[in-house]
């Protein structure tokens, strides 16, 4: 059983946890491709654990605890790490977020939570839910506008996102509630807090008609990237697809307008939502 006891709630529980793991593998001698055979998982998801950057299940870590001989060490303590304020199919995105050095996603729909507005946010959850309790609402809320909390760091992580031009003629909200989203967007860019084009109609077919995408690098674990749909999500570590997703996210950069005419055209819609206003 590792030396340290059970993870500190207080003290990043997910990577204590993964540190305990690491010590506990190479006490048993075992490479992470060695512990990782037994588990059905590759070595790097093994690593991914270790680092932090994925979450460890109860069923997994009952698994672990038999093969390395950690008495109930890891069923117990994955317990501290597997408390969501998210739905499930989002919860290690999330949390994979937290720890990211760089984060790039294409959105076709909807502005990306990092970078929603509150009123914004509410009206998206109402639309999902539309017979929820306020009390429900106000909890999604809350949770999604605490994810933004990652950009109060003035350069990390590093955000860059691809808008299709969809996101910013659907009206969400109403027409203020749009003025207020988007002009929060310029502001993000205008402060170099984040990077930014839009996906202009005009660019006709491109290589994410399917869909989002988000890719998320980190300092010492290998990249992920998450895809979803309808109350659907799925994180991948696969390294051949990763980069298959990665070469999508670069064509989508070639295609969509530079920086500057971005910014030029969300403050012109920003401007009409809010000239349609006062009228």
């Amino acid at each position: 059983m590792p030396d340290s006891g059970d993870v500190d709630p207080f003290s990043s529980p997910r990577t204590m946890l993964g540190s305990e793991l690491r010590v506990a593998r190479k006490r048993a001698g075992l490479s992470q491709d060695k512990l990782g055979e037994p588990l059905f998982v590759s070595g790097s998801f093994i690593g991914q654990l270790e680092a932090g950057t994925r979450r460890m299940t109860p069923e997994l870590g009952r698994e672990i605890d038999k093969i390395l001989g950690t008495d109930d060490f890891f069923t117990r303590n994955c317990q501290a790490v597997t408390k969501f304020k998210y739905p499930d199919h989002f919860t290690e995105a999330a949390e994979a977020e937290g720890l990211a050095k760089a984060i790039r996603e294409y959105a076709p729909l909807l502005i990306p939570g990092l970078l929603q507005k509150e009123a914004y946010a509410r009206a998206v959850f109402r639309a999902y839910q539309p017979t929820a309790t306020e009390a429900a609402i106000d909890e999604l809320v809350e949770g999604r506008l605490a994810r933004a909390a990652l950009l109060a760091e003035p350069t990390t992580p590093l955000l860059w996102c691809v808008l299709d031009e969809a996101v910013l003629r659907r009206v969400i909200g109403g027409r203020s509630v749009m003025a207020e989203a988007l002009r929060h967007l310029a502001g993000l860019i205008r402060s170099h807090r984040i990077i930014l084009q839009v996906l202009p109609f005009s660019a006709g077919a491109h290589a994410a008609l399917d869909g989002s995408l988000k890719l998320m690098s980190f300092d010492d674990a290998p990249p992920l990237a998450y895809v979803d749909g309808i109350g659907m999500g799925q994180l991948v570590d696969d390294p051949a697809t990763v980069a298959r997703h990665t070469l999508t996210y670069d064509l989508l950069t070639a295609s969509a307008l530079s920086p500057r005419k971005s910014l030029a055209l969300i403050e012109s819609v920003a401007e009409d939502y809010e000239h349609d206003q006062h009228a």
